[in-house]
Formats: C-alpha cells, sequence, structure tokens
C-alpha cells in the first residue's frame, strides 16, 4: 500500500470517528431540511447518558449496547462473519438522518414486515442485521448481549411516544426519484474507481489494518449478503447519495448515486440465507417482497448472479432464528 494512500484513509478514519463523536451533528447543514408535519427528534447522546439519573446498572447496560454497535467486530466469528459493524450502515452512532437512524425501530416495533410476512419485535430487527448485513447469527433473543443493543436503540429513542402518528423525519434511507437514465455498469464503474475505492480497495475488499476493520468490504466473501436491505438498489443509492464518500456527502448527483449502487450491487457476494438450492426458484420466492429490487438470479455481463453455494466466511446458510411465526397455539 503506498503513503499517500494510508495518509488519504486515515485522514478519512479520523473523519468518521469526529462524525460519530461530535454530538453537535445532529442535523447536518448538507441533508434534507423537515418538512412541516413530520416528527423531528434529537436522539439523544452518550454524553447526556451520563448526566441523567439513570441507574449506575442501566447505564452500563447501555453502554455496553453502543460498545457493540459501533465495534460489532468485537463478536466477529460468533455472530459476525464478515467486515462490517452496526455503524457501517447505522451513521453517526446510529443517530443520524437520513443514515439510517436507528431509535425510529424502538418506537416503531412491533409491526408487520414483509421481507419474512410476520409481526417483527425491536429483537427480531436487531437479529434480521446480524443474518443478513453481517452474514451471521444474531445474539440469542433475552441475551445480555441483544438486551445491551435493545437498550440502546431505545436510548436514543427517549422521549418519543411509541407508535408515532406523524411520519419521522429522516427514517431509514428515503429513496430516490427513478433515475433519468436506466443505472450502467461502466458509468457506476467509473464513479466506484474515482470516489469510492479510495476507502473500499478496487476489488470491494475494504481496509483492514492490523486487523481491524477501517471501512467495510462492500462485495465479496466479507461484505453483506444477498439478502441484505442495501443489496437493493434503491438502498444503497439513497445511503450513497446522502452519506458518500464520506466527508463529501452529497456531492454526487442522484444518476452517480444510482450508477454506483448498481455497480457495487452486481458484484458477487455470499449467498441469500433464504436459498433454497436455486437462485432462480428463490429470487421467484421473495421477489415480490425484496429481489425485485435486486439483481440477484439476474444475468449481469454473463453472469448468473447468487449462482453458487457460497456463504462467505460463516460455516452455515441459515440462522436459525430465521423461521416462520404463525401467533398461534398451534
Amino acid at each position: 500500500m503506498n503513503i499517500p494512500f494510508m495518509k488519504l484513509a486515515a485522514a478519512v478514519a479520523v473523519s468518521l470517528l469526529a462524525l460519530n463523536a461530535n454530538a453537535e451533528a445532529r442535523f447536518p447543514v448538507d441533508m434534507p431540511k423537515p418538512k412541516e408535519g413530520q416528527l423531528v427528534h434529537i436522539p439523544p447522546t452518550m454524553e447526556d447518558l451520563e448526566k441523567s439519573d439513570f441507574h449506575p446498572e442501566l447505564k452500563r447496560v447501555i453502554r455496553r449496547g453502543y460498545d457493540l454497535f459501533m465495534n460489532t467486530q468485537q463478536l466477529r466469528g460468533k455472530n459476525v462473519f464478515n467486515n462490517m459493524n452496526c455503524s457501517s450502515c447505522h451513521m453517526g452512532e446510529g443517530r443520524l438522518p437520513y443514515a439510517g437512524p436507528v431509535w425510529p425501530a424502538a418506537v416503531t416495533l412491533p409491526a408487520y414486515r414483509p421481507k419474512n410476512d410476520h409481526v417483527n419485535n425491536l429483537e427480531e430487527r436487531i437479529a434480521g442485521c446480524f443474518s443478513y448485513s453481517m452474514n451471521g447469527t444474531p445474539p440469542e433473543y433475552g441475551s445480555d448481549d441483544m438486551l445491551a443493543l435493545a437498550a440502546y436503540h431505545q436510548w436514543l429513542a427517549k422521549g418519543v411516544e411509541m407508535f408515532p402518528s406523524k411520519p419521522i423525519y429522516g427514517r431509514g434511507y428515503p429513496k430516490l426519484d427513478d433515475p433519468q437514465q436506466k443505472p450502467d455498469y461502466a458509468r457506476g464503474k467509473q464513479v466506484y474507481e474515482a470516489k469510492c475505492s479510495i476507502c473500499h480497495s478496487n476489488d470491494g475488499s475494504g481496509l483492514v489494518q492490523n486487523g481491524k476493520v477501517v471501512f467495510p468490504s462492500v462485495w465479496g466473501d466479507a461484505s453483506y449478503n444477498w439478502g441484505a436491505g442495501i443489496s437493493r438498489h434503491f438502498t444503497l443509492a439513497a445511503f450513497v447519495k446522502y452519506n458518500m464518500p464520506l466527508g463529501q456527502r452529497g456531492t454526487l448527483t442522484d444518476q452517480e448515486a444510482w450508477d454506483v449502487a448498481y455497480y457495487i450491487n452486481t458484484q458477487e457476494r455470499p449467498q441469500d440465507p433464504r436459498y433454497t438450492g436455486d437462485v432462480k426458484e428463490t429470487r421467484a420466492k421473495y421477489e415480490s417482497t425484496f429481489h425485485k429490487f435486486t439483481s440477484y438470479g439476474e444475468s449481469v455481463n454473463g453472469r448468473l448472479l447468487g449462482n453458487h453455494d457460497n456463504v462467505g466466511e460463516k460455516p452455515f446458510l441459515k440462522p436459525e432464528v430465521l423461521k416462520p411465526r404463525t401467533f398461534t397455539a398451534n
């Protein structure tokens, strides 16, 4: 690795740490402003937690949840089997609008989720992130780690009513308008090489220094699998538009965001945990609820994407927790 690359990567890493640590970076000036009638919530910080009158043991648990959220790699090989942390997708400690803030989950769940066709609670939603985005298996429901993560989500939602009637400002990664041109692989590659590869490498493998993940992989065995929400082109395009390049968010056009999302999400990655053994069959089974927004099971540049048994670095396909619920006595 050359010295200029290392210096730039280090500078961007410092920028990321500053974003996560800056309690005043609550509504960045380059984010869309709230609209009339939206629920606007400024999540409390960890500094606010220390000043609160919460019981010391509860503070300790919330701090543990924060620690797991920011450095989920400490569970590598147990619950996490790629280079992702919760904070890789949920920027700014999970607090920033338009960056996948996690506090809305604490006040809108339980709720029906089309992806698995049943009502999910907060722990199950967190479990989905471990199963798909981190290509792993979640901490057991009710375990110390799961409770700590849920407690951190709920801390960020402090003061918000359950099941709010107003639309939540900055929730998720708001969908961009449809692109003027169909997303294009070649254009996306150009954007990636110019704007993304400095952190995520030309081969999408990210940056790992001294065994510590600095920037996550965006494709390949150490990245999110084909069932992850961000494998949907519209989700990644919005994430890129509002959050990338790091320290320069908002500098890409909508078309560039769509193109680079398409390029990244037409690279191979670990198998969807719901894989039936046939990629076309799996796509068809989950097309209406999920894969109509991905390129899984489609041919791109002569390759049938997802046509493999590769599960990445984990020794299993599907976590036991991914099972249907019926909410009946049977």
